[in-house]
């Protein structure tokens, strides 16, 4: 039996968590539980000592792995940050997650980031008022995102709305106001490093784009 897109995406996910020494999806927890060791024949064996570069890529990895966005959209990112005057590495994490797929991850709208990404992508969402279609679109303090009137029936969102996700899910961090019942979130103001629950050395991800 040939397999399906979702059930191959996942054996990626679980790969990569594997790789990257995170789950990065809660279907990846018990398969890294049981195997929390690099995928290959030699995953098993003691990790060799990695050179300050091997470092640095694998906290390049993990944070792309968790916004789940492409190298260039990372690249774009950081060469943005870079022009501002506060610390690369935390207005790298801010405009990270004004994204709209963020946004929607983080109030608990929906389960992955994957599953966030298509939400947007499937035009579930609206942002004040009006529908947004674009995961990367960047969301500024103030406004509001809600799923549309025309979703909300849907079966996803009804699950989202009793706050089934909220087990797997951090706890919404402080510069959102979440009304999950009502499947809307309203962006209070720009995020704050350490409230924002990302596992990642971001130091180490500027320095790979500034060798």
């Amino acid at each position: 039996m040939s397999s399906t897109p979702s059930s191959t995406r996942s054996r990626k996910q679980v790969r990569l968590s594997r790789r990257l020494g995170m789950a990065l999806t809660p279907k990846a927890v018990a398969h890294f539980e049981k195997r929390p060791y690099p995928p290959g024949e030699h995953g098993r064996a003691r990790r060799r000592t990695e050179s300050d570069y091997a470092l640095r890529l694998r906290e390049k990895q993990l944070l792309r792995a968790q916004y789940g966005i492409r190298e260039a959209q990372l690249r774009r990112a950081v060469d943005e940050a870079k022009r501002h005057p506060e610390r690369t590495g935390d207005v790298l994490v801010q405009l990270l997650e004004s994204r709209l797929d963020a946004v929607v991850l983080r109030a608990g709208l929906a389960r992955t980031v994957a599953q966030a990404r298509q939400v947007v992508s499937h035009q579930h969402v609206v942002v004040d008022g009006q529908r947004v279609d674009k995961p990367s679109y960047r969301v500024r303090p103030g406004q509001v995102v809600e799923i549309a009137p025309r979703s909300r029936a849907l079966p996803p969102f009804q699950v989202a709305a009793a706050g089934a996700h909220r087990d797997v899910l951090p706890a919404v961090p402080p510069y959102l106001r979440v009304e999950i019942a009502d499947l809307r979130v309203e962006v209070l103001r720009p995020s704050v490093r350490d409230e924002v629950p990302v596992t990642c050395d971001v130091s180490k991800v500027v320095e790979y784009y500034s060798r």
